[in-house]
């Protein structure tokens, strides 16, 4: 399977930016989730990010977090979640990205932790609650299992820790493009294309803006504005809660269509 880096270079070449993607393992049941898997990757997914519900996602807003709560009171474990990707991973190509918060990450212990989504499939891993300070262990053992490990840069940032995180990131750089956390915003932030070309000019590595995306017209203005990459998150998820699994799969088609659509014309 290709990593995540071959994969941001691959759209490159093709002159757009990449489509990311974001589901909750596990809602509303996994079954669901496997399904939602293959058909974002038909409908023009680049990369897919794969969230594993956790009892306090500090970095989501409430229509994730409301999803991470159907999904742990369903049972939904994190062994769960990779025996789906184990069995999915190899019937798509857009690379999945785990995104998880560290404490299952501390709990399972690092090495395993990482051998183990490696062993399943697994090219990439974001862990929202992971500063700067502490990457070391984490990132050294995603090396060794050829995990891109993907650090995200808020948008109060300072210039130099930007160019910090900028420079350990792997696979690309998650631009975030608001204060606070994931969910469907109206608009972007004028700030993220000064943060956008800010990055630019420090480093080559490819540059994906979440948080806060949840329409085509806004993919298509971030692909304006340089990003190498979109992640859509609380969009697809409310698109799949509460409603019949075979509606929820293909709103979530029609949608991901959609916006390759944007970013492809724009």
């Amino acid at each position: 399977m290709i990593s995540v880096s071959e994969r941001f270079q691959a759209c490159r070449q093709a002159g757009r930016c990449a489509l990311i993607p974001f589901v909750t393992a596990g809602d509303p049941d996994l079954a669901t989730t496997a399904a939602a898997l293959k058909v974002l990757d038909q409908n023009g997914a680049d990369l897919i990010e794969l969230g594993v519900p956790y009892s306090d996602p500090l970095a989501d807003g409430p229509v994730i977090q409301a999803a991470a709560t159907r999904a742990l009171q369903q049972g939904v474990t994190l062994d769960a979640v990779l025996a789906l990707v184990k069995d999915v991973a190899p019937a798509i190509s857009a690379p999945i990205i785990l995104f998880t918060y560290y404490n299952p990450i501390l709990n399972r212990g690092i090495e395993t932790f990482l051998q183990d989504i490696a062993a399943v499939g697994v090219k990439g891993l974001v862990v929202p609650d992971l500063p700067l300070e502490e990457v070391e262990p984490l990132m050294t053992a995603a090396n060794r299992a050829a995990i891109a490990l993907t650090l995200l840069v808020a948008p109060t940032s300072p210039a130099e820790r930007i160019q910090a995180i900028a420079a350990q990131s792997q696979g690309f750089i998650y631009l975030v493009s608001v204060t606070g956390v994931t969910g469907m915003r109206s608009q972007i932030q004028d700030r993220v294309q000064g943060l956008i070309t800010e990055l630019k000019a420090t480093t080559d590595k490819a540059i994906a803006v979440g948080f806060g995306v949840s329409q085509p017209e806004q993919a298509a203005q971030l692909q304006a504005w340089g990003a190498d990459g979109v992640v859509v998150g609380s969009a697809f998820v409310k698109r799949l809660a509460g409603v019949p699994a075979a509606q929820g799969l293909n709103a979530i088609g029609e949608f991901c269509r959609e916006l390759k659509t944007a970013i492809t014309r724009s």
